[in-house]
């Protein structure tokens, strides 16, 4: 029986929260304690900054994409990546810091996009993730061109029980 991922949360909380503070005892060792706080303070205010703006931001490419007619889960993707590089900076702590910031920059939200679709597409399948994010883009490969040889045989008696006729739809 496979165990849901979701079942591994209590183990990675106190995991992180005991990571954080490694991070943050070692940041204030290395800058002072003092100028450790201040940048987590930075990293909060910041993210709640960015809470309002990534939220505004991603309605409005929502209603833009339904607007035009376009799949608007490409933009609702990227906001909600957004949303949660917010979020992260705003619990206080380096290691949740830097991983909002890397989802806010534009390469790691592509790359977080791009796995989220890949993600959707094995568990939803191609119609579904097709609706949601357009057409998806695939990659032909070229290979040696394939002779088909196509033999026409006319056959001069129909097979028993066959009844000869045109389709008319």
């Amino acid at each position: 029986m496979r165990r849901s991922r979701l079942a591994y949360l209590p183990l990675v909380f106190p995991l992180l929260a005991f990571g954080e503070f490694l991070a943050f005892v070692s940041v204030a060792h290395a800058i002072g304690f003092g100028w450790a706080t201040l940048l987590l303070a930075t990293f909060s205010i910041a993210g709640v900054l960015l809470l309002r703006r990534e939220g505004i931001r991603g309605f409005r490419a929502f209603q833009e994409a339904t607007r035009d007619g376009r799949p608007p889960a490409a933009q609702v993707t990227n906001s909600l990546i957004g949303l949660c590089g917010a979020l992260l900076l705003t619990i206080p702590g380096f290691i949740t810091g830097v991983a909002g910031i890397l989802l806010l920059l534009p390469p790691s939200r592509l790359l977080a996009r791009r796995a989220i679709e890949r993600l959707a597409s094995r568990r939803l399948g191609g119609a579904t993730t097709g609706d949601l994010f357009g057409p998806r883009r695939v990659r032909v490969h070229q290979s040696d061109p394939v002779t088909v040889v196509v033999v026409d045989e006319q056959r001069t008696t129909p097979p028993a029980g066959a009844i000869e006729g045109e389709i008319v739809r």
